[in-house]
């Protein structure tokens, strides 16, 4: 007995993004623009709908498929996920509104059972044989739906197989949150178009980022933590090396401090997780009371020791999910269900897993890229309730900072043109983590000897906030401790706010050292204009500011400025902050040298 056709009725209500986009799609098949072909997207069949997660591509997908089942255009659907554990989430989501989908389809069954409306499979099980998938797509008129569309490019197999097997679809809907790549390799069914550049850049039919979702509360605004440190290290020359996450470095050394910072047997991974087990705290007393939190780890051995440091800290196993783990699906499902603090993973719980109440993650990884780091922030970003924020502790290193930073950009896939490694180069890091594959008689290529957390900054909406502050104190508590339930305005004003009493105390603190004839800070330069100089005190001969004092007062100026200007005119911290790049050029301003910065204060005060 065929599957019956679903009931629009059983929908929910869209969102105002989604309607739009079905509008769009609807009007494109009534004016001819959306028959069966091939082609790019915006050509035959194809809809390329590009939306920040969080914001809803299963249930505007599974509107167009029940519309276009309902009217007769299609009489089956495909779906392609990225991940076997995304095909159970697909087919849960679609039974909810009527229509049936076999999540477990193999190759060597070649149709779909007739009670069900079509399947869930992988783009490697499509590349495995192409074949089989273009004869049940040739079968039935059908909708594919390819989820996360940019996976049809990570392998030649991959592209070229869904490629063959959909070439033949009545209809295909490509979905995204992240329609760029970090390599040339071309995304199926996607249109590309030439720039006044010369560059072919792809175009999506419907566009819906993180600023727009923020703006209408769709998504949650991401608080993001970064924390600096010491970090010593000896190489397999028996030179022993320090450095200071967040500092300028050349880049293989931003790689060994930064594996140093992550050695779960030293004190800063330590230190990071009971930081962020206390925000977790503060959240769930604070109205979220089943917020949950994510350690995304590097490797298997890794996770493990974290999961270890964390039942210490909280008293509360974790749960660990490795993604070549048997029941690895089923262990997050049920994580997602229940009232348990941790999860950690490796890398698996990074694109599409849907866990709502993940409120606190610990970006503890070497991966860096644009694509994978927007993948794992999106993780946190689902909202349920008003007032919802996420909070991610990530180490204070410049490429993680500026792509914090710029959680807003909007970018397209771009060919022709090998994109610049911007700060730190993933292939550099692996290199650093590898260990010599050697007699025991032969010294390690590394070895992590210490490393200690210090709260740098908070990065909100472009803006950096916050002066360098220890763990463990109660300046640090004070940003540990800011409520669950904060609109973004709120956010900001709060943020502003600490910053402010951070800035006093430190006055108040120097003020108290000149009266004893010394510093009271100790030589630590954390605070604001005590004397009328724009960098806080005097630059004196015998007070000769340091690079990183300066850089810290003129971003704590630019913040101030900035902040003013919002209230004037009413634009966002952070779209000001993107102008100020656009007319100065430079990165964000976490990142931004003291020229740069001086450049922007020196903008902003003609604007």
């Amino acid at each position: 007995m065929a599957a019956p056709r679903p009931s629009l009725a059983t929908f929910p209500p869209l969102r105002a993004w989604q309607r739009r986009a079905m509008v769009e799609y609807l009007r494109r098949r009534d004016d001819g623009s959306g028959g069966s072909g091939e082609g790019g997207a915006g050509t035959g069949g194809n809809f390329l709908a590009v939306a920040t997660p969080g914001a809803g591509k299963t249930t505007f997908a599974l509107r167009i498929a029940a519309e276009l089942l309902a009217d007769g255009t299609v009489e089956a659907i495909t779906v392609v996920t990225p991940t076997e554990h995304l095909k159970s989430q697909w087919a849960a989501a679609a039974s909810v509104v009527g229509i049936e989908l076999d999540a477990t389809f193999r190759n060597a069954d070649v149709h779909s059972a007739a009670d069900f409306h079509g399947a869930v499979v992988t783009y490697a099980q499509v590349g495995m044989a192409p074949a089989v998938h273009r004869r049940r797509t040739l079968a039935r008129r059908t909708l594919v739906i390819l989820d996360e569309i940019h996976h049809a490019g990570d392998s030649r197999s991959w592209g070229d197989g869904a490629k063959s097997a959909f070439e033949p679809a009545e209809r295909r809907l490509m979905l995204t949150g992240t329609p760029f790549r970090s390599d040339e390799n071309p995304i199926p069914f996607v249109t590309y178009e030439r720039g006044p550049d010369g560059l072919l850049r792809s175009r999506s039919n419907s566009s819906y980022g993180y600023a727009d979702a923020l703006a209408d509360g769709v998504v949650r605004p991401v608080i993001f933590l970064a924390y600096s440190g010491e970090t010593r290290w000896r190489t397999s020359a028996g030179h022993e090396l320090a450095a200071r996450l967040g500092e300028p470095m050349t880049k293989d050394v931003v790689a060994h401090a930064w594996r140093t910072a992550l050695d779960p047997t030293g004190e800063w991974m330590p230190q990071v997780l009971r930081a962020a087990d206390a925000r977790l705290q503060a959240k769930r007393s604070g109205g979220i009371p089943d917020a949950g939190g994510l350690v995304i780890a590097t490797d298997r051995q890794t996770a493990r020791a974290y999961a270890k440091l964390l039942e210490t800290i909280s008293g509360e196993k974790a749960v660990v999910v490795l993604s070549d783990d048997a029941g690895a699906s089923s262990r997050i499902a049920a994580f997602a269900a229940s009232n348990q603090r941790w999860l950690v993973a490796v890398r698996m719980v990074s694109e599409g897993v849907d866990i709502p109440r993940l409120a606190v993650g610990v970006y503890a990884t070497s991966a860096s890229t644009p694509l994978f780091f927007s993948q794992a922030i999106g993780r946190f970003v689902r909202v349920r309730m008003p007032g919802e924020t996420a909070s991610v502790f990530l180490p204070s290193v410049t490429h993680l900072l500026e792509l914090a930073s710029e959680m807003e950009a909007q970018r397209d896939h771009v060919l022709g043109v090998r994109s610049p490694r911007e700060g730190l180069d993933d292939e550099l890091l692996d290199r650093a983590q590898r260990a010599e594959k050697a007699s025991d008689e032969l010294t390690k290529q590394f070895e992590a000897l210490s490393a200690t957390a210090e709260l740098d900054q908070v990065i909100f909406d472009g803006t950096s906030f916050g002066l360098p502050v220890q763990t463990g104190t109660p300046e640090e508590e004070e940003y540990l401790g800011l409520p669950g339930l904060l609109t973004p305005g709120q956010v900001a004003t709060l943020l502003a706010h600490r910053q402010a009493e951070q800035t006093a105390a430190a006055r108040r603190r120097r003020a108290g050292g000149r009266a004893d004839g010394g510093r009271a800070d100790g030589g630590r330069a954390d605070g604001g204009p005590a004397d009328g100089s724009p960098y806080g005190r005097a630059a004196g001969p015998s007070q000769q500011l340091t690079a990183g004092e300066r850089r810290i007062a003129l971003r704590r100026q630019l913040n101030g400025l900035v902040a003013a200007h919002h209230h004037r005119t009413g634009l966002a911290h952070g779209k000001i902050h993107a102008e100020l790049r656009r007319l100065c050029g430079g990165p964000a301003s976490a990142q931004a040298t003291i020229a740069q910065l001086e450049e922007r204060i020196a903008t902003l005060h003609t604007m």
